[in-house]
């Protein structure tokens, strides 16, 4: 996760649009028409073959393990396989809670919340996109709405593996086509966004052009990563993973030589590096290679970055034998990831408890007031609260009311025709393929369409026994009591809980940080992996959660524009000089500090560290060069003028 660039005062200025306007706006993101198609697909397809063998409702209940296909995104295929492998034992596991714990209404509450507690918090720590707790929530509550029959328990859990099962399959499909294509795609952008950067040089933009490029190198490191896969050798994806450390190379380089560069660079730079970009369709499309030349009349910074350049590009065509370096991936272990976000100061940890307890409420208040389907009010206080921040869960509340009315509209319309066998899998399919394809633009429209699927899959699977009018009319009356208790607890216990945390772990951050250049400038002796050291470690999950309470803080309400204007340049310092720090790391010839030097340096940062925590401007102090790491120094000596301007205002938080 990337510190989203706050806009200056003169912008900010203007008044923003309102959160209802907000709320209904349509973005311009592409319709996403194949994985649309292929989720109505996989929640069709288990319905269809239920059909087939004679048993619609097995099928219907099978259909519930589709809604894995809706947590399939753009990553790695081994990522892929193995979080939708346990999406499907997830699936499975609350299908099975619900089928035991229907007839007992409080033990349904107190599951509920530790489901979308635990879902909440395993998606938040390991960073992983998607809809989170809201589908398990949903399978969890549509068993206990079923008839109560516990002695079924191995057959639905059975049944909603299976359909996950079917999701799974079809999400792995484009593996055969091409298996690592978000890999590619990834490294793509790495050196498009490297050609925007070396174009930017000598511009106003620079700065904003090396952030955006660090976070594209930061996601291809990860999604590399993620990637791979130790028992298997690949070729391409060797190349790739040689091609990103060039990148980084070249990323390095502009920093050290041209970051106070005030003419621009020779054109031709950039378009040679967009070439290497455009080279990884090349096979595919069959594009004649264009020949970029090197200019005449050339400083000798720009010739070995025209060298660096040519040596990234040789990677993709260099002959399998003469790629010989050895992978070497870093990354923590799972346990590591959780115990680090398993902390009182984690904002995933106290956001997972918050969205547990509010989830239970809202459950128990449901079941004590006898409502005709209970569980519809857990379930949209759980969609309201899916929104990251405040203002972003006002944006749920609005969308999900007018597009939960709107779609009762469409379900009436669709249940008056009585529609059994084909008509159901085809409805199913038509408002899944539908819901995908405008999840993307807003989450209201996909609602308009999500509402009618649930009401059909829920009517079909449970016997209900009053008309639908009557059902319709006490799911809108579930769906506004649910998104109110949603509001109210989201508004009552996360109103100011991200900001008021920003100073400490900024603290702690920089502290960490510290540590980092302590380990990595002195001799730790042999056997020392430094990207796998304790202190690198630390760094990287204190700047994760650093990142997550800047990005949650950002859409409280009301929200303090100063202050967190006067983050974003502490925050943007502290993101470049992990990234550095995590290369440097990587580099097993780092230089020996002399203990004044490394004395000095630790000096600088606990003082920086000592003003973030007491909310003061730290006094300035000399920091020591660091012998083939000038970056270093640069980045430090930014942070703590960041820290250092304006810092009266963080008073206010």
């Amino acid at each position: 996760m990337s510190v989203n660039k706050i806009e200056t005062t003169e912008s900010t200025a203007a008044k923003p649009p309102s959160i209802f306007k907000q709320a209904l706006t349509v973005n311009r993101k592409p319709f996403p028409w194949v994985k649309a198609f292929s989720a109505g697909v996989a929640a069709a397809l288990p319905v269809l073959i239920g059909l087939l063998v004679g048993n619609l409702e097995y099928g219907l209940i099978a259909g519930m393990g589709g809604f894995t296909y809706l947590y399939v995104f753009n990553i790695p295929y081994a990522q892929r396989a193995k979080k939708l492998f346990f999406v499907v034992l997830g699936m499975t596991l609350v299908t099975a809670l619900g089928t035991i714990a229907a007839p007992y209404p409080l033990v349904v509450s107190i599951l509920m919340g530790l489901i979308g507690a635990v879902a909440i918090f395993i998606f938040g720590a390991l960073k992983m996109i998607g809809p989170s707790a809201i589908f398990f929530v949903l399978v969890f509550s549509m068993t206990t709405g079923m008839q109560v029959q516990p002695e079924l328990v191995l057959l639905r859990a059975g049944l909603v593996f299976v359909g996950g099962a079917l999701s799974w399959l079809i999400a792995m499909m484009g593996w055969f086509i091409e298996p690592h294509g978000p890999e590619t795609s990834v490294v793509k952008r790495v050196f498009l966004g490297l050609a925007d950067f070396l174009d930017s040089v000598g511009t106003e933009v620079f700065h904003e052009e090396r952030h955006r490029v660090m976070s594209v190198l930061k996601e291809a490191e990860e999604t590399l990563a993620a990637g791979y896969i130790s028992w298997r050798e690949d070729d391409f994806f060797k190349r790739l993973y040689v091609l990103n450390d060039h990148a980084n190379v070249i990323f390095i380089y502009i920093l050290e030589h041209f970051s106070k560069k005030s003419a621009a660079l020779p054109r031709e730079v950039g378009e040679a590096v967009r070439e290497i970009a455009y080279s990884m369709d090349r096979k595919k499309k069959e594009v004649i290679p264009k020949k970029i030349l090197q200019p005449n009349d050339i400083d000798q910074s720009v010739i070995n970055l025209f060298s660096a350049i040519f040596d990234a590009d040789a990677v993709m065509n260099e002959p399998s034998t003469k790629i010989e370096e050895v992978i070497q991936i870093s990354k923590p272990s799972l346990r590591t990831i959780l115990l680090g976000a398993f902390d009182k100061n984690s904002i995933v940890f106290i956001s997972a408890i918050r969205f547990g307890v509010i989830t239970m409420i809202a459950a128990i208040f449901a079941y004590q007031a006898e409502l005709a389907r209970s569980y519809w009010v857990p379930l949209s206080c759980v969609a309201v609260m899916s929104g990251a921040t405040l203002v972003a869960t006002f944006h749920r509340a609005i969308q999900r009311g007018l597009g939960t009315l709107l779609g009762i509209v469409i379900a009436s319309l669709i249940l008056a025709t009585n529609p059994t066998g084909y008509m159901i899998i085809f409805f199913i399919f038509l408002l899944t393929f539908i819901t995908e394809l405008f999840i993307v633009k807003n989450y209201g429209l996909a609602a308009l369409f999500f509402t009618p699927n649930a009401l059909l899959m829920a009517e079909s699977t449970s016997q209900g026994s009053f008309s639908f009018s009557y059902f319709a009319s006490a799911r809108m009356i579930d769906v506004g009591i649910g998104i109110a208790i949603g509001l109210i607890g989201v508004w009552l216990v996360g109103r100011k809980s991200a900001s008021s945390l920003l100073p400490y772990v900024i603290t702690k951050t920089i502290r960490s940080q510290a540590q980092c250049l302590f380990v990595l400038f002195t001799d730790q002796g042999t056997g020392f992996h430094a990207p796998d050291s304790r202190e690198l470690m630390k760094m990287r999950t204190n700047l994760f959660h650093v990142q997550t309470l800047y990005s949650t803080a950002s859409g409280e309400i009301p929200v303090n524009q100063q202050v967190v204007a006067y983050y974003w340049p502490v925050l943007f310092s502290i993101e470049q000089l992990a990234f550095l720090l995590e290369k440097c790391s990587k580099n097993a010839n780092r230089p020996i500090l002399s203990d004044q030097h490394l004395a000095q340096l630790l000096f600088v940062f606990e003082n920086m560290a000592n003003a973030a925590n007491r909310k003061r401007a730290p006094s300035i102090k000399i920091i020591p060069e660091i012998q083939q790491y000038p970056s270093i120094q640069k980045e430090t000596i930014r942070l703590q003028k960041s820290l250092n301007q304006k810092a009266g205002l963080v008073a206010s938080i």
